[in-house]
């Protein structure tokens, strides 16, 4: 079973004052010929955006963007003309296709945002670009994965235009918990957000990242309250 572990410490960082961010992929100006994707998955970014600031008006296409808030609330503003406010149990897509311009702004004037800035790329080129946000209070479950992203409208969760799965699990001290891959083809990324779990006999902390494929699945045991992002992925760039 080949395999990547990508540990807490060994990410790239990035401090610019009103933005601490650690790059699990090479991004900006952390840069890593190893570190360049896991598949289709090229930017798994850990974001704390300080107290009423933000990332000012850019532009993106052809990229998948997936924002995971851990913390606060994230003002998001778009050329489509969306204004939304994302929050922790919220998960926001895009599809950039081809072209959007979008801002992030910390609604908060005394307290940091924390999210997951994630990008993958699309299995279809120049789509239409849209934008979407879901609430996550009514489908997440405890001691289980529950799918919050899938390539499927009618699906549970955002949808994109990718052969990808993503879930989260929040998990008690000595539960397990077993996950099937979806697509046989596809390898899967774990990346633990809090606590320490066990998956096939490799311990992993808050914040490591491990990465499998050629593997039907995996079984995660929690050795403590742990919470976990599961993205399985094409491992081939179509």
């Amino acid at each position: 079973m080949p395999f990547v572990l990508h540990t807490a410490e060994s990410r790239g960082h990035a401090n610019h004052g009103w933005l601490d961010s650690h790059h699990t992929f090479s991004f900006a100006n952390y840069y890593d010929s190893d570190r360049m994707n896991f598949g289709v998955l090229r930017v798994l970014n850990d974001d704390v955006v300080s107290e009423a600031r933000g990332f000012g008006t850019h532009p993106h296409n052809n990229m998948e963007i997936i924002s995971i808030p851990l913390e606060g609330d994230l003002q998001h503003m778009d050329s489509m003309g969306n204004s939304a406010i994302i929050r922790q149990g919220d998960v926001q897509v895009m599809s950039a296709g081809t072209g959007i311009q979008h801002s992030e702004y910390n609604k908060n004037p005394d307290k940091p945002v924390k999210f997951l800035q994630i990008w993958m790329f699309p299995n279809k080129q120049n789509v239409e670009p849209r934008y979407d946000q879901i609430s996550l209070k009514d489908i997440e479950r405890k001691n289980v994965f529950y799918q919050i992203l899938s390539p499927n409208k009618q699906d549970q969760g955002v949808w994109v235009h990718q052969d990808a799965w993503f879930h989260l699990g929040d998990f008690d001290s000595g539960s397990s918990e077993t996950y099937t891959l979806k697509k046989k083809s596809n390898g899967v990324y774990i990346f633990v957000l809090d606590g320490e779990v066990l998956i096939n006999n490799q311990s992993l902390g808050k914040r490591d990242g491990y990465g499998i494929w050629e593997v039907d699945g995996f079984i995660l045991e929690s050795k403590e309250r742990s919470k976990v992002l599961v993205m399985e992925v094409p491992m081939v760039l179509s």
